[in-house]
């Protein structure tokens, strides 16, 4: 595997939640920084050395609610 995608949500108790895209990996920070620490130490433990991928991608979405 060359690349792993995440996507990103802001958290609704606040933060962010990182989901892999077709691996099982989950994690979370309150910050950007922290998420992307969080983001690499889980790709690490998730994958053995030979299997890591070379890139990791965030994808971070945002809601927005507007009212008429």
């Amino acid at each position: 595997m060359s690349e792993i995608h995440f996507i990103v949500e802001e958290a609704p108790e606040g933060g962010y939640v990182a989901r892999a895209v077709g691996a099982d990996i989950v994690t979370e920070a309150d910050d950007l920084p922290g998420l992307h620490a969080q983001v690499r130490d889980a790709v690490h433990c998730h994958f053995d050395a030979d299997k890591m991928p070379g890139v990791i991608r965030l994808h971070i979405t945002r809601e927005e609610v507007l009212t008429a």
